[in-house]
């Protein structure tokens, strides 16, 4: 919510006041429904996400999201009838696979948590195509900034009895940090100014590539992610986890150079 909050608050500063792009209306009802429909399915797989962490190990729960460029790829193809070379697909597979065994076999499993976060990968991947539509689209094209101006505000309104209910003593929590810890509220609000400006990038990249491009890029990250908490941390590292995320880095190159040659 407090991401949410900062996305709506600096689009508006940027847009009306430092003028960065041009407001843009909303043209029509369907064109509002899809980014209200975005808006409820971005919190969805936030909260799924977050909701079947608590029933899975996050090695397995990364396996699952490692999925995300297939359904992806899925949602493209049914809801926009875009079609990628056949190369493009088998790019996928490898960093599909990496993820995967980088994350290890588990042998903790849980039902209800398994379908949260199953739920929560596919509407990422339908958030990524709807958000495609939205940003390119002729009819309803918007940009970045403004397709964030939007969304953001009914994200917060549907998050807000999100938090309410899932966590009723938050205020109390989040005042007592902030009397414990001097640089929490600071802290908090270069968080959210980052989410803010990871949101605007993720528009953009979507607008200028595509959005399979988009979560493939997601599972790199996710080995970048490893590679800075291994330095960070010292956390402790096993061959098959860097084999695994090798083979997620490699996929993604594969996958660059298999869209730059058969556009």
């Amino acid at each position: 919510m407090c991401h949410m909050s900062a996305c709506a608050f600096l689009s508006y500063v940027s847009i009306v006041f430092m003028k960065l792009v041009p407001l843009q209306p909303i043209k029509s009802r369907p064109q509002f429904l899809k980014i209200a429909t975005l808006s409820v399915v971005f919190c969805g797989s936030v909260v799924g996400g977050n909701i079947s962490l608590r029933y899975l190990p996050v090695s397995f729960n990364q396996a699952v999201g490692a999925t995300t460029p297939f359904f992806t790829a899925l949602f493209a193809y049914f809801m926009t009838f875009k079609r990628e070379a056949w190369v493009t697909y088998a790019a996928l597979v490898p960093v599909v696979a990496g993820v995967v065994i980088a994350s290890g076999g588990e042998p903790g499993f849980h039902w209800f948590g398994f379908i949260m976060c199953l739920s929560a990968t596919a509407a990422r991947a339908f958030k990524s195509v709807l958000q495609g539509i939205l940003l390119s689209s002729e009819g309803e094209k918007l940009n970045s900034m403004n397709l964030l101006l939007y969304m953001s505000p009914i994200a917060v309104l549907v998050l807000v009895p999100a938090v309410l209910i899932m966590e009723p003593n938050v205020l109390e929590v989040i005042l007592s940090l902030g009397k414990q810890h001097r640089y929490m509220w600071l802290l908090l609000f270069i968080n959210s100014t980052m989410a803010y400006s990871a949101n605007l990038s993720n528009f953009l990249v979507t607008k200028h590539t595509s959005a399979l491009t988009l979560q493939v890029l997601g599972n790199a990250k996710g080995a970048v992610a490893v590679v800075i908490s291994i330095l960070l941390f010292r956390n402790p590292v096993t061959v098959v986890g860097i084999g695994g995320y090798t083979m997620t880095v490699l996929g993604v190159v594969a996958y660059g150079e298999a869209k730059r040659r058969f556009r």
